[in-house]
């Protein structure tokens, strides 16, 4: 797990975007992810995404699980992790951004069948294509060209989560692309 650091924040700017995400477990420890698209690679990441203005974190959480994977009245329980990822990325209304800063919170829940609130094409402008439960020896031993897991070292940190819990005080990451 690459941790974050000081001297890490000093090359943020300030044009980074606020967002949240889910670790969607279910009672198998299968973890619910969804694939973004991309001209250079597929992404499985945690559903979730960007806070609106005026938005708490919960809310947009909420807002974001019922958008993306049909998740209702999810229970959020603590923050297991912030991530920062510097990259460039250009968001569904056209703004462009030189990163992203996100709380991952744990979600524990019966396995479901994902039925997004957004329609096909809604999910294509965010570049969402596809939903997974994963478990984490499926993770770990994926092996497809140009499909990757993020944050880095996923299977690491879902393992953790799965053995030890939600951390005392949540752990901070940094990716920088």
């Amino acid at each position: 797990v690459q941790r974050g650091s000081e001297r890490d924040t000093e090359r943020m700017s300030d044009n980074i975007r606020t967002a949240v995400r889910a670790l969607v477990i279910d009672h198998d420890n299968h973890v619910l992810m969804v694939r973004l698209d991309f001209p250079n690679g597929s992404w499985w990441v945690l559903p979730g995404g960007g806070i609106e203005p005026g938005e708490d974190e919960i809310s947009a959480l909420h807002r974001e699980l019922r958008e993306e994977i049909g998740l209702v009245d999810a229970r959020p329980g603590g923050r297991v992790w912030s991530r920062t990822h510097l990259f460039r990325m250009t968001d569904p209304s056209g703004h462009e951004w030189d990163g992203q800063s996100e709380n991952v919170h744990l979600v524990r829940t019966a396995r479901f069948d994902p039925v997004p609130h957004l329609d096909d094409n809604q999910l294509a402008r965010e570049n969402l294509m596809s939903h997974r439960w994963w478990s984490v020896d499926e993770i770990e031993s994926h092996d497809a060209e140009n499909e990757h897991f993020a944050p880095r070292g996923f299977a690491d940190i879902l393992r953790a989560v799965i053995t030890d819990g939600v951390p005392d005080e949540p752990f901070a990451l940094f990716q920088e692309d």
